[in-house]
């Protein structure tokens, strides 16, 4: 199983989520989600198999969200939209995100990481 691993170095919770992975010696190819962040439909994937809220998908605590007012837009625009939003911008991403194609994580909270990619 290889994963991939979509990151910004510059974050301590990815740094977490790396070193991690790295301990329980899980294969992964690191993608820096600013420099490349996921296509739109690549997006659209990720959420569809994550059974999350696709609010979830967006980096609630950066500046750019703040900026952008994206919390009063999460209550009316459609999944087509919030999908365009984060296509848009790498930064609006919550991160890291770790996929092996089929099951999907979005943060790193160790216990769910266990459940998850330890199986």
């Amino acid at each position: 199983m290889s994963l991939t691993f979509y990151w910004y170095p510059k974050c301590s919770t990815c740094r977490n989520a790396k070193k991690w992975l790295e301990g329980h010696q899980l294969p992964f190819e690191a993608i820096h989600i600013v420099e490349n962040p996921p296509s739109r439909d690549e997006l659209k994937k990720l959420y569809q198999k994550s059974g999350l809220e696709l609010k979830k998908f967006f980096n609630t605590s950066g500046l750019k969200y703040r900026e952008l007012g994206i919390k009063d837009k999460l209550k009316t625009a459609s999944e087509d939209e919030l999908l365009d939003l984060l296509a848009s911008d790498g930064m609006l991403i919550k991160r890291p995100i770790v996929t092996d194609g089929n099951r999907v994580t979005v943060g790193f909270k160790e216990e769910d990481f266990e459940k998850v990619w330890l199986q």
